[in-house]
């Protein structure tokens, strides 16, 4: 016979386990749906950091480039490098024009002692852009004829005392800018030309005048208006000699050449056909470069790449300068595109 007291303490433990069994349960099932909810949440969640982590990276990424890109200098005048380096990483392979460059560049270092180059940026304004950077770079002084000239006054000078009103179709360059006002453009132009030159020229100190031209000529604006005003320098120089061959004075033979072709047979036609283009479409031809040495007085050296073991491996402009001019050198692959040599 099963005592009464053992029974209800067997009963007891029951409910009270079965009562636990329950609590547990409930806790279990609440803490599953507390999790199964935090999770619901914690995978969009997830999916939304990691998208907007990718963006920031993005958006950083862009933002770091622009400041880099704003705060560079851009330098139309590149650092100094290696000349046979950057022969054999501008002219791979093994083709004739290739292995040609490569023995003219092995040519200038070693015959010529052309340890390094800089490279000038590509555009039609680099032949311009390499000689005044030599000019500026090596504080070269003012032509002969700048310095009993007020040169500012050359624009106004060729339309009241030389009646050339054709001066008002001059362009300047990609801006194709003519009108009334093109003396004004042309006298701001000169003028910044005139007190650039006349500070490199007092700078005595080579490293200084090196800074100096390496924030010049990283300025596009500044720059752009220096080309124009050698433009306009040599358009004075052409209208100047024409105005000599008129009055049946001996003009240089490079000038004669100049007035015999159909394109360019007055300052004019000049003017129109090839010097309005310079900056635009084209660069300066050989003859222009014959002009630009006349007009600044320097002897411009050309080593001609591309005519290697020939005779116009080495040019000059003008061939004939008097001794006492200053000689600047360049390098060119084209003839359209040049290069300062650093010796």
């Amino acid at each position: 016979m099963i005592d009464l007291k053992t029974w209800e303490g067997s009963d007891q433990v029951y409910s009270w386990m079965l009562v636990t069994s329950q609590a547990l349960g409930t806790v279990w099932r609440i803490a599953k749906g507390s999790v199964m909810l935090a999770a619901s949440f914690l995978v969009p969640a997830l999916c939304y950091f990691r998208r907007m982590h990718y963006d920031l990276g993005h958006w950083l990424k862009w933002w770091i480039g622009y400041l880099q890109r704003k705060f560079k200098r851009n330098l139309s005048v590149e650092a100094e490098v290696d000349l046979l380096s950057y022969c054999v990483r501008e002219w791979k392979g093994e083709t004739p024009r290739a292995k040609m460059m490569r023995k003219a560049c092995e040519e200038l270092f070693w015959r010529h002692h052309i340890k390094c180059v800089r490279q000038v940026k590509r555009d039609n304004y680099a032949a311009l852009r390499s000689v005044l950077f030599q000019i500026f770079s090596q504080g070269l002084s003012f032509p002969s004829w700048m310095k009993e000239k007020d040169i500012v006054k050359l624009p106004e000078k060729l339309l009241f005392s030389q009646g050339c009103n054709w001066i008002q179709q001059y362009s300047f360059g990609p801006e194709k800018y003519t009108g009334s006002n093109v003396f004004g453009k042309l006298r701001k132009c000169v003028d910044l030309l005139k007190t650039q030159w006349t500070e490199f020229n007092g700078i005595k100190d080579y490293h200084k005048r090196g800074n100096m031209c390496n924030i010049l000529f990283s300025d596009p604006l500044l720059e752009y208006k220096l080309y124009e005003a050698l433009k306009f320098i040599m358009l004075y120089q052409v209208t100047e000699v024409y105005e000599q061959m008129k009055t049946n004075k001996v003009i240089p033979s490079l000038f004669q050449l100049l007035f015999s072709r159909e394109t360019s047979s007055d300052p004019l036609s000049f003017m129109i056909n090839h010097l309005n283009s310079v900056g635009d479409t084209c660069g300066l031809e050989q003859i222009d470069m014959f002009i630009l040495g006349h007009s600044l007085e320097i002897k411009i050296k050309v080593f001609r790449l591309f005519k290697f073991n020939s005779r116009d491996f080495e040019v000059c402009y003008p061939d004939l300068a008097p001794r006492e001019w200053p000689e600047i050198s360049l390098l060119t692959e084209n003839d359209h595109h040049y290069h300062i040599p650093v010796f």
